[in-house]
Formats: C-alpha cells, sequence, structure tokens
C-alpha cells in the first residue's frame, strides 16, 4: 500500500466526523473523540503495511518521499495526535466551560465539541504530508495545513480571554512566519532555478559554488530558516511559545509541543541536507546555526528556572529541547539520533501534559502549587510525573536520557566544544528546574480544599499514561527497536557526500 493513502484516509475520516456533527444530534459529542481515536488507530495499523518501495506513480514520485524518516514520523504524528484526542476526553469538562461559558455548560451544551476532535484529524495528515516533502512548495502547502488548524485549535475556548489573547499572538506570527518562509522560497528558486530538495541534492559542486558566489541563496536560506525557527521554537523566533502555550487548551499545547515540533524538525533536515552537503555553502550555514542553537539553549534552560506555571516550565523546557535537537543537526549527528531524541521526547512530554490534563480539570489551575502533596492525594500521578521530569532531565535508564547523550557526542565528535558547554550547562539546569517540581509533589502539603477524587481518571488517560511510562523505561533500557526503525540509509545529499 503506498504511504499516501494513509493521509488521505486521516481527511476522509476528518470529513466523515463534520458530516456526523452536522447531520445527526448526539447528546454526548464524546462519542466524536472516540470515532476520532479509533480512526487513527485504525490508520496507525495500517501504517505498518505500507510498502516504502511502492511505486508512486508520476503524480507523487517527485513531491512525495517514503523513506524510513518519513514513515517513523508519520508514525509520531499519528501517536501524537491519538494521545491529544484521548487527553481531550478527559479535559471535556473544562472544554465544555471554555467552549461554551459556565452557564451553557451547566445546561448541557456542547457546541463546538466536534469541531475540536475532526480538526485533529486534518492536522495529523498535515503533519505527515510535511515528513514526506521533498519539494518546497509541497512542504509549504503542508505546513500551513497544519498551522491553520492550529490556529483554531489553539483559540477554540472562547470564552477564555486567555486561549483568545493565544490565538491571536499565535495567527500573527504564524502568518509572520508564513511571509518569511514564502519569500525565502522564491529568493532559493530565483538562485537556484528549481523547488526539488531531490535536484538540490543532485547538483553539483561546480553549480554549488556559482550560486553560493552571489548573496541571493543566502539570504533566500536565511528567510527559510527563520520561518522554520518559528515552528520549531527556536531563539530567536520562540518570543511566542511561553503565552502561546500557557492559554491554549492543554491537550492543544501538548499536541504544539510535540507533533508541531517533530515535524519542523524533519522538515528543517530535509531542507538543510543539500546545503550541509554543499561544500560552499556549509561553513555560512552552521555559523548561523551555531548562534541559533546557543541561544536556543540559553534562553530555553534558564528562563524555565523562575517558571512557577506549569504549562510556561513546560513551554521553556519545549525551546530547550529545541536547542538540543539544533546541536545535533548542527554536529552532523546521524538522523537515527534526531529521530530517537525526537520519540523519546513525544513519550515523556505527552506523559506530563496527561498530567497536566488531569489536575487542571480537577483543580482548575496551572500553577506549580496545584500539584502541591500530590503524592500522598494520588500517588499514581505522582509516580508518573516522577518518570516524566526524570526523562526530560536526562536521568539514566530513561529514554531522554539516550537523547542527550547521542546529541552530546555528536558535538563532542563535531569538535562544537563551545556549543558543548552551553548544553552541559543547560542540561544541569534542566536538573533543576525540572526536580523541583518534585518539591511540590513529595514536600509540600496538599491543599485540604481539592479533592483529585471528585472525579476518577478516565482509563484512557490512565491506559495512556501507563504505556508511556513504560515506553520511557523500555527504550531507557532497550534503544534498539528504535534505532532499527531509522537506519535506513540517509538521503541522497549525504550519501552523494560520502
Amino acid at each position: 500500500m503506498p504511504a499516501y493513502i494513509l493521509e488521505f484516509l486521516l481527511v476522509g475520516f476528518g470529513l466523515i466526523l463534520l458530516m456526523i456533527e452536522s447531520f445527526t444530534t448526539l447528546k454526548n459529542k464524546a462519542v466524536l473523540g472516540k470515532l476520532s481515536a479509533a480512526a487513527l488507530l485504525i490508520v496507525f495499523g495500517l501504517l505498518f503495511a505500507v510498502d516504502s518501495s511502492a511505486d508512486l506513480g508520476d503524480t507523487f514520485r517527485d513531491y512525495y518521499h517514503t523513506d524510513s524518516a518519513a514513515i517513523f514520523f508519520k508514525g509520531i504524528a499519528l501517536l501524537t495526535t491519538l494521545s491529544v484526542v484521548l487527553l481531550s476526553l478527559d479535559f471535556l469538562p473544562v472544554l465544555r466551560r471554555g467552549i461554551n461559558g459556565p452557564e451553557e455548560a451547566d445546561k448541557g451544551s456542547q457546541g463546538g465539541i466536534g469541531e475540536f476532535f475532526s480538526l485533529p484529524l486534518f492536522t495529523c495528515a498535515g503533519l505527515m504530508w510535511m515528513a514526506s516533502a521533498k519539494d518546497l512548495v509541497t512542504m509549504l502547502v503542508a505546513l500551513e495545513t497544519v498551522t491553520i488548524s492550529f490556529y483554531v485549535l489553539v483559540a477554540s475556548m472562547r470564552r477564555n480571554v486567555g486561549s483568545l489573547e493565544a490565538g491571536v499572538k499565535y495567527l500573527i506570527l504564524g502568518a509572520l512566519s508564513t511571509g518569511f518562509l514564502v519569500y525565502g522560497i522564491a529568493w532559493v528558486f530565483g538562485a537556484t532555478g528549481t523547488l526539488s530538495l531531490e535536484a538540490l541534492s543532485a547538483a553539483s559542486p561546480e553549480q554549488w559554488s556559482t550560486w553560493a558566489a552571489t548573496p541571493t541563496l543566502m539570504f533566500g536560506v536565511v528567510l527559510v530558516l527563520i520561518a522554520l525557527g518559528f515552528k520549531v521554537g527556536a531563539a530567536p523566533m520562540q518570543l511566542w511559545i511561553p503565552d502561546v502555550y500557557q492559554g491554549a487548551p492543554t491537550p492543544i499545547t501538548a499536541f504544539l509541543s510535540v507533533g508541531s515540533k517533530a515535524a519542523g524538525f524533519i522538515v528543517l533536515w530535509r531542507f538543510l541536507t543539500p546545503f550541509l552537503a554543499s561544500e560552499a555553502m556549509a561553513p555560512k550555514i552552521i555559523l548561523i546555526l551555531a548562534f541559533i542553537t546557543g541561544a536556543t539553549l540559553i534562553i530555553g534552560n534558564l528562563a524555565a528556572i523562575g517558571q512557577s506555571n506549569f504549562k510556561r516550565l513546560l513551554a521553556y523546557s519545549s525551546i530547550a529541547h529545541a536547542g538540543f535537537l539544533l546541536l545535533g543537526i548542527v554536529s552532523d549527528a546521524p538522523f537515527s539520533t534526531i529521530g530517537f531524541y525526537l520519540g523519546a521526547y513525544l513519550l515523556m512530554t505527552i506523559i506530563a501534559f496527561a498530567v497536566l490534563t488531569v489536575i487542571r480539570s480537577r483543580t482548575g489551575s496551572d500553577e506549580l502549587v496545584a500539584f502541591d502533596g500530590l503524592a500522598k492525594r494520588s500517588p499514581f500521578l505522582a509516580f508518573a510525573l516522577v518518570v516524566s521530569m526524570s526523562s526530560l532531565a536526562g536521568v539514566p535508564l530513561t529514554a531522554g536520557f539516550w537523547g542527550k547523550f547521542l546529541v552530546i557526542a555528536a558535538a563532542v565528535d563535531a569538535g562544537h566544544y563551545i556549543l558543548l558547554t552551553i548544553a552541559i550547562i543547560g542540561a544541569a539546569a534542566g536538573f533543576y528546574y525540572y526536580l523541583k517540581v518534585l518539591k511540590n509533589v513529595f514536600w509540600n502539603e496538599p491543599d485540604e480544599g481539592i479533592d483529585l477524587d471528585s472525579q476518577p481518571i478516565g482509563i484512557t488517560t490512565k491506559a495512556l499514561i501507563i504505556a508511556y511510562t513504560a515506553g520511557i523505561f523500555f527504550f531507557g533500557i532497550y534503544p534498539t527497536p528504535l534505532f532499527k526503525a531509522l537506519e535506513e540509509p540517509a538521503p541522497a545529499a549525504q550519501t552523494a557526500q560520502r
């Protein structure tokens, strides 16, 4: 089965959900969330039936990748979206109040719920197209499919001022980044005469020398880097992240933090591959990337130290991890390192947001004080949070440890000692701000007025936390399966260079 069938299936399922929402009367629209989760499970199962060597035909051959990187990131997109939909089912009480207002929610109003469960399917399809894009225009269209869906999802709690503010900020800055991307692509096309990344990879050293002799191509590359830096949360394009993460519905914040970042990094990696393979372009681009990486590591890790809001702490954590991933790219780490890091990041971040979703639904707060005495109130959630924070910090025997270790090892091999020093300082800071959360969990006394047992944890959320917790330990002890999933040879640019 060709891989592109998966994206068409997701779009079809999304349209079916919208039609069910429009033409039927459902007493409980949580059914739509369950149907959405079922659709994602079906597509994820079909992912294992994809024939990566299948002939894509003339329509897709020049625009669509089916290599192991694309298949792996499609899996990340599907798992992330499935996790978000399942978390949204436990977040429904807060969502109803945020969309319809307290009075209407108390009357049972369910307006806007159907769209909230349909849009993630379209978003996931866009993320999967991004993973397979090998043409700059395809990359742009897929990216905007994702971004436009996020505009709606971020501002979906229209009765909540924070959500509306986050939506406006994301819309304005997202539109600005799209302008940079389109303009940059135009300059790249003007300098090279092609929009195909494969054609750039196949260009001769003489062609690259000619293109690099004028500032036109470099200017276009810088504009594209600015746009993609916005998508992955790299400095100095990270300013939107804390406010948008804090204001968006908690499951959507998880979607932004994991799905959007993973897709942004595979697009960034694919875009940079032919340029970094060129001796004429690589030194300049590596220098730019080194400055961005250093700034991202510093800002993400140091700004997280003083945060008292858990969402904002995870927002700066997201920036810090973007810095580590950029360190891998600038150090020419093998793609398996980048892919493993993002796979581990999926597991540990989703657990953190799953715990936050439960706490937010029960207490109405995202602040760290809402976690006071969690070990006494809910040992299950406390243990999950310990595992998540430990893995994010890079404690040995967790998947997060291997992610940071491999990136740092690549930096040592590449001789980027200044960036390496910054990364080690950032990792040390991470131990402080991740593990300080555990102070609230274990040492602070619980608020007697908060009862976590007033509403039991949903079975889907509990199953998700258990599965991802097991995954963190499994891949922390035995990481080989993830590496095997990514062991296909690198793209043509790197192969030609070797």
